[in-house]
């Protein structure tokens, strides 16, 4: 696990900061990009936010993955504080899983495929259970019936963690 969150974090970081630019520019000369239906944008500074952690996604998508967290976020997950407080912004960001050149027993990203993200704001959001989602794909917003998914998997299956799957990584 130690080889693979080493390698995840230091080619993932090359990887997402390729994308900055390309939000950036956008973002420069235009209103920030919204998700539809709840309106959430990428978060300036995400790329700066402690690591809460690594995960794996198995075929069909085959994902690398590091979730990050707002101060808010990791000081409610050091606290064990359910449901997190309003203003907690959990950022997954997605690559492709892909075999290390240099190391034949790595993993490490490969094309970035994902941002996605989740606002509590419990009056805002309060119809999905006070999350907001947000998925970019090359800093656009993704279609709505992909946000459409983002509650009913959710709500389904973590709602007794406050609707959010990632664990703190110890």
């Amino acid at each position: 696990m130690r080889l693979f969150t080493s390698a995840l974090l230091a080619a993932g970081a090359s990887v997402a900061t390729a994308l900055v630019p390309a939000m950036a520019s956008d973002t420069a000369t235009q209103p920030k990009a919204a998700s539809p239906i709840y309106g959430v944008t990428i978060p300036e500074g995400y790329r700066a936010w402690q690591l809460v952690a690594p995960a794996q996604e198995a075929a069909p998508l085959d994902e690398l993955r590091a979730i990050v967290g707002n101060t808010t976020a990791i000081k409610a997950y050091q606290a064990g504080t359910l449901p997190f407080p309003d203003g907690t912004i959990l950022v997954k960001l997605a690559w492709k899983h892909t075999q290390s050149p240099e190391f034949a027993t790595a993993s490490v990203p490969g094309a970035a495929t994902t941002v996605q993200i989740m606002v509590k704001d419990s009056k805002r959001y309060a119809a999905t259970g006070g999350w907001g989602f947000g998925r970019f794909v090359n800093g656009k917003p993704a279609d709505q019936a992909q946000h459409e998914t983002c509650w009913g998997c959710h709500q389904a299956l973590v709602a007794d963690r406050d609707y959010v799957f990632t664990r703190y990584a110890p």
